[in-house]
């Protein structure tokens, strides 16, 4: 059975004002609060196109060719959906090898830094060896 408009209109009301709420919080929230929210928004708005498609298909066999188009446009939003999803994937999937990747050179960097460190030690010590020689050899000498 189909909903009165109204009621529609409400439910819309309810979602776009949800919608300016979350983006509002989103703006005080941290990367990872913020990427969570995202998470949990998708699987939402994948579950509404799901049960929208299920409904759909539930009445299709009672609405005219009108309907059919309606259809093709869900769907088609739905794979939209799916192939941004997968984008968005695999910008984090770059995003966490860029980060990898810069964790790496900063290790390096530390590493060569500490190799420096110690060769400079090692003049020093050599040249404290090659000093408390000639002491030694000066203190036979009296």
């Amino acid at each position: 059975m189909v909903r009165p408009i109204s009621e529609q209109l409400s439910d819309l009301s309810v979602q776009a004002k949800k919608a300016e709420d979350d983006f509002a919080a989103s703006k005080k929230e941290t990367h990872d609060k913020i990427a969570a929210r995202r998470e949990q928004l998708r699987a939402s708005a994948t579950q509404s196109v799901e049960k929208l498609k299920q409904d759909m298909q539930s009445a299709s066999s009672a609405v005219s060719s009108s309907f059919d188009a309606l259809k093709a446009k869900v769907s088609a939003d739905a794979d939209t959906l799916k192939a941004n999803v997968k984008q968005w994937k695999k910008e984090l999937d770059v995003e966490r090898a860029e980060n990898r990747a810069d964790e790496l050179e900063w290790e390096a960097s530390m590493a060569i830094d500490y190799a420096i460190s110690a060769v400079e030690q090692a003049k020093l010590a050599a040249i404290d060896a090659v000093i408390g020689r000639q002491e030694a050899i000066e203190a036979r000498k009296v």
